[in-house]
């Protein structure tokens, strides 16, 4: 096989969405911060929800975005969250990964801390190959992919069954 045709992981996005400013979303840092150990930054809303009290712009939310090794180092551990099985529902016609994780005591060596309470957490995993996606993301000339460098939903379980021992449920 090409090694410019081989499968890897982009980047690792570890998001909790609140919903409300405050207390609630320190806490949640917090969290996020315990978890992936390192510094969260806070997202913003896009639209307005009356219900909710939302409007554009305020913080509801917080994210980390992962790359190379903390990326591997983080998924061992939320796989292992997992049971090292995802749904097949989780992968996207591009052959990326989403999932959920309903509470951060999951993880090995965490415990209940009652100050924080329970925050669950959704995690996104990005593939792309190794060469090829600079196509897509220069300034000048810039293409669409093509279906030969695009990552394929059966390469990306192919590849969290080999790297991670992750079973498709």
């Amino acid at each position: 096989m090409n090694t410019m045709q081989e499968v890897m992981i982009d980047k690792v996005v570890v998001n909790i969405g609140v919903g409300q400013t405050g207390d609630r979303l320190n806490k949640a840092m917090k969290v996020i911060e315990m978890v992936t150990e390192r510094k969260p930054t806070p997202t913003a809303a896009k639209k307005s929800v009356r219900e909710f009290n939302v409007r554009p712009g305020m913080t509801i939310g917080t994210k980390v975005t992962l790359r190379k090794e903390s990326a591997f180092t983080f998924l061992k551990k939320a796989f292992y969250a997992k049971d090292f099985k995802i749904a097949t529902y989780s992968f996207d016609k591009q052959g990326n990964a989403y999932f959920g994780i309903p509470d951060y005591t999951e993880f090995e060596g965490l415990k209940y801390d009652p100050d924080i309470g329970i925050f669950g957490m959704d995690v996104a995993i990005v593939f792309k190959r190794r060469g090829g996606f600079r196509v897509a993301r220069r300034r000048t000339r810039r293409k669409a992919l093509s279906r030969s460098i695009r990552v394929s939903k059966d390469e990306a379980v192919k590849f969290l069954d080999e790297k991670f021992g992750v079973k498709t449920v």
